[in-house]
């Protein structure tokens, strides 16, 4: 293919100029300059925004001994400590290593993962969201990328971290079904809906003489419907996960793009990360990002590489 041929080249240009620009050393990693001479901030990596008290309490002691006393949340469910000293980088991270503290990622590199609470705690949510997270981070944690590289996990369609902007995203996701049985024709799912999708129909062939639909098309597979049907009759035939593509903020804002709407396994779900990220690597250009490059080689056939490159690796 003739984009494959000339993106090829494009990479290998690529490849040569990364080379060629100055990295972080290994060991400053999560640490970066700050306008005030000889301060750094250091980056903290908190997996799916959860540190222990004593981990908190550790990180306060070093912001107080080695900053300001004063940490900063930000928006990735991550924490940093402003006001460093270079002189003081190397004993606060051995502080911050001896509680389990780890230092977060920066530059062209996956960041950490984001979770919300998912099924665990949450009534709504579909996925264990903890757990695809430390999978996640166990495989890609500050693995080197064209552009920064975001992946996000949601328990289910609220969307709390904000799949949709994040280079990958997956969330929580059902097929719903209606069953006859128990059904009172209270009429609660058609209110209940976000996207009014389902529809009452009158139904002489059936004992009840009514039936529920749902538009399969326009269903955002989230579920609410299962979770607040007060006669269960509404159930999820099928659940898993969405897997989303190409999501970012900044300059150039860019919702990200369906790759697969309901997938069923865990080992789908990393494959599928695993296919992103390596077509990523492989076609994208310096500082762009994922979702530029989806724009750059198109959709369609971007999607139908990654399908056919997870589909590969689950089949071996």
């Amino acid at each position: 293919m003739k984009w494959e041929s000339q993106n090829r080249k494009e990479s290998n240009a690529m490849s040569e100029q990364v080379n060629n620009v100055k990295q972080p050393a290994p060991d400053r990693i999560g640490m970066m300059k700050l306008t005030q001479p000889e301060l750094y901030v250091m980056r903290l990596k908190a997996l799916a925004g959860d540190l222990s008290s004593f981990q908190l309490a550790a990180i306060a002691e070093v912001a107080e001994r080695y900053g300001k006393g004063v940490v900063h949340l930000s928006t990735r469910q991550g924490v940093e400590i402003h006001h460093v000293h270079k002189d003081d980088l190397d004993d606060a991270k051995l502080a911050l290593a001896e509680a389990g503290v780890e230092m977060g990622a920066c530059g062209p590199r996956v960041r950490g993962i984001l979770a919300c609470p998912g099924a665990e705690t949450c009534k709504w949510g579909v996925i264990d969201t903890k757990q695809l997270a430390r999978e996640l981070d166990e495989r890609h944690f500050k693995r080197e990328t064209p552009s920064k590289f975001k992946i996000s996990v949601t328990g289910c369609a609220h969307n709390c971290t904000k799949a949709n902007e994040n280079d990958i995203g997956i969330r929580g996701a059902i097929e719903p079904r209606w069953e006859a049985a128990g059904c009172t024709d209270c009429g609660h799912c058609l209110s209940f809906c976000p996207v009014k999708v389902i529809e009452r129909r009158d139904d002489q062939q059936a004992a009840e003489g009514f039936r529920y639909e749902v538009d399969e098309e326009r269903c955002i597979n989230c579920s609410v419907c299962t979770s607040m049907c007060p006669t269960g009759s509404w159930i999820a035939a099928r659940s898993g996960y969405s897997v989303l593509i190409g999501g970012t903020m900044g300059k150039i804002p860019r919702f990200a793009s369906v790759l697969n709407p309901l997938v069923e396994t865990e080992a789908e779900v990393l494959a599928l990360v695993e296919s992103a990220i390596a077509f990523y690597c492989e076609h994208g250009r310096k500082k762009e990002r994922f979702g530029h490059t989806i724009d750059r080689l198109g959709l369609d056939i971007v999607r139908e590489e990654i399908l056919e490159g997870a589909l590969q690796r689950v089949e071996k």
